[in-house]
């Protein structure tokens, strides 16, 4: 009879679901129906206590020994039944008949197990259903948005988790690296590299370099890491090994792969408004309706504009031919905006061919003053007198003179720039053959040359102009070599000093390079680099001249002397003339005339540099007079 009572119960239930859901009589038996049937619930449940009641008897401890507790047991099962009987009769209404049998089963297995045991299992299970109905219910009562956000928000979270795994698979890799052995590398250096292996070998290098303490091979240091970087960029970008060396250091490893990756690439090509003829904004509309997609260049410039994409030769407009505008890259616009010259000034453009920078001074001073421009080379003079007619420059002398002659020959100039003959390390996107042309002689070579013009630039530069005194020194180089070295050298050996070149952008010259220390005042220089700026490869240093004295030919030694003390050995750099007070530049240095011994360079501090240069030109003259002699002979 005990197993019976719960069917019971549960066909009464199912009676109370369907009075529920009958239609409501007209007359008043409702409610009567009502209660007999819940006279008879109660009576089963009563009965159902009673059953077991007995059994917990049966099965527990007796009552004699139980007492009190056993007692407590009851009672406590007795109200959870009350309680679960409570809730099965509130949502009869809602529960079909298969599953309100199964839950009276189950209600009954676990408050037998609970008068037995003494647990709160079946409270376990009545917290566990309740949960799972709260959930149900809050996802019936979200908006379709806030499933869509969840969504995507699960989504987000497995791409997180594979881009994860991804890094972690790109670190292991990276781990991997390890350097190529001895007759790996000897085999490539017979046999043609394969460029994809060799560009991946840099990249993992790289990568090793950039976490050299968890990455590196305890059995190699990073000087080889370095060594096997510097041979395959060699062998993948087509380099001698000298000019990589170079730009390992100069640049971190990281910089020195853009600076190679940026030199395979063209630079943008831009042109310079002439404005003795036209402006911007006319040249620019005349060129839009041609169909030129183009657009200015950035704010420091206010005559530069960047062409895109052009059905016609951009050389070979009638804009052009009428000399509206002139072919000019970028970075030749900065050392003339540097040297900012005046109307009705005196100004040398001693490297002037073919006639960018010479133009745009003209243009800038209006066609007022004197402009000389002059090149060395006269194979070039052509272009420059062409350029120059067709912009309608109509103040500038064309002069064929060793640069090196003008303090002699043409001196008290208010402003002088120099844009130096240089290795061309800067524009090497236009001349791919500077990768193989140029090593460690070219450099020492052209560094010898540019001290000398440099100093000759500054003694043809009258110190007490009133509006001048500038030079502008400028190279299409990165080499330190070339720039920050003869800097130095000029501030040393002559009465300047660095000024503001007056550009906001680019990056400030160095003054440390290995055991190299250059004074302070040469990081008012400026730098640009073509995977900084998209420019070409440039160096500007604007001087300032306050005396046109020159030193001595002690007080040069003298100079000397100090350059090359424990103090410079040690990295300390140690006073020019131009950190002297003006009294005491007036007390050390002597007046002499301006001669040529005075205007070049005669010191012995550069006859290392300039001792191979002057060597190959009396070769190369001996050659011309033995060619000479034999053809007279014949």
């Amino acid at each position: 009879s005990k197993w019976l009572k719960p069917k019971k119960v549960g066909g009464a239930r199912k009676t109370v679901g369907k009075v529920s859901k009958a239609k409501p009589k007209p007359t008043g038996t409702e409610d009567e129906d009502d209660d007999d049937l819940d006279d008879e619930l109660l009576d089963d449940e009563m009965l159902d206590d009673e059953l077991e009641g007995a059994d917990d008897d049966d099965f527990l401890e007796p009552k004699a020994k139980g007492g009190r507790g056993n007692d407590m047991k009851k009672a406590g099962a007795g109200t959870r039944k009350t309680t679960a009987r409570a809730h099965l009769l509130e949502s009869d209404d809602e529960e079909d008949d298969d599953d309100s049998g199964d839950f009276l089963e189950d209600e009954h297995e676990g408050s037998s197990g609970g008068s037995e045991s003494g647990s709160g299992s079946g409270s376990e299970d009545e917290d566990t259903s309740a949960s799972d109905a709260e959930d149900s219910e809050d996802d019936d009562l979200k908006l379709d948005i806030e499933k869509d956000a969840e969504q995507l928000d699960e989504e987000a979270r497995r791409v997180r988790e594979d881009d994860d795994a991804e890094l972690q698979t790109n670190i292991q890799r990276v781990n991997r690296f390890t350097l190529p052995s001895g007759q790996e590398i000897a085999q490539e250096e017979i046999l043609a590299p394969d460029l994809a292996m060799v560009q991946q070998r840099i990249k993992d290098n790289l990568a090793t370099l950039a976490n050299f303490a968890d990455l590196r091979d305890p059995q190699h240091s990073r000087q080889d890491y370095l060594d096997q970087l510097e041979r395959d960029m060699a062998s993948y970008y087509g380099y001698v090994p000298d000019l990589v060396q170079l730009f390992l250091r100069l640049f971190s490893p990281a910089e020195a792969y853009e600076f190679l990756e940026a030199n395979e690439a063209p630079r943008p090509l831009t042109l310079r408004t002439n404005t003795l003829r036209t402006r911007r904004r006319e040249l620019a509309q005349a060129l839009i309706n041609r169909n030129v997609n183009l657009d200015p260049i950035e704010k420091w410039s206010k005559v530069g504009l960047v062409i895109y994409e052009s059905p016609v030769p951009i050389g070979a407009t009638p804009e052009y031919l009428a000399g509206h505008y002139m072919i000019q890259s970028a970075s030749s616009f900065l050392p003339v905006m540097a040297l900012a010259p005046h109307e009705g000034e005196r100004v040398l453009d001693m490297c002037a061919a073919p006639g960018g920078k010479a133009s745009y001074i003209a243009a800038l001073m209006r066609n007022t003053g004197m402009v000389f421009a002059n090149d060395f080379k006269k194979d070039r003079l052509k272009g420059l007198t062409a350029n120059l007619h067709r912009l309608g420059v109509t103040n500038t002398v064309v002069t064929n003179l060793d640069g090196r002659a003008f303090p002699r020959l043409l001196g008290r100039f208010d402003r002088v720039l120099l844009d130096a003959p240089c290795t061309g390390l800067g524009v090497i996107s236009k001349d791919p053959s500077v990768k193989l042309q140029k090593d460690f002689k070219d450099l020492q070579r052209c560094q010898a040359l540019q001290k000398e013009l440099l100093l000759c630039a500054i003694d043809a530069v009258n110190a007490d102009s009133k509006t001048g005194g500038y030079i502008v020194y400028s190279t299409c180089s990165v080499s330190v070599e070339e720039n920050e070295m003869v800097v130095d050298y000029a501030l040393r050996s002559r009465s300047v000093k660095v000024v503001p070149c007056g550009l906001d952008f680019g990056r400030a010259a160095l003054t440390r390079y290995r055991d190299k220390r250059f004074h302070p005042s040469v990081s008012e220089a400026r730098r640009f680099y073509p995977h900084v700026h998209n420019m070409d490869g440039f160096f500007v240093c604007k001087l300032r001249k306050f005396s046109n004295k020159l030193p001595s030919s002690a007080e040069r030694k003298r100079v000397k002397g100090q350059a090359t003390g424990p103090g410079e050995a040690a990295g300390e750099r140690t006073k020019g003339p131009q950190e002297d007070t003006a009294k005491s530049v007036k007390k050390r240095i002597a007046p002499e005339p301006a001669n040529d011994e005075d205007s070049g360079v005669d010191s012995e501090e550069d006859e290392d540099d300039i001792a191979p240069a002057r060597r190959d030109k009396k070769y190369a003259k001996a050659a011309r007079n033995a060619e000479e002699k034999s053809e007279a002979g014949g």
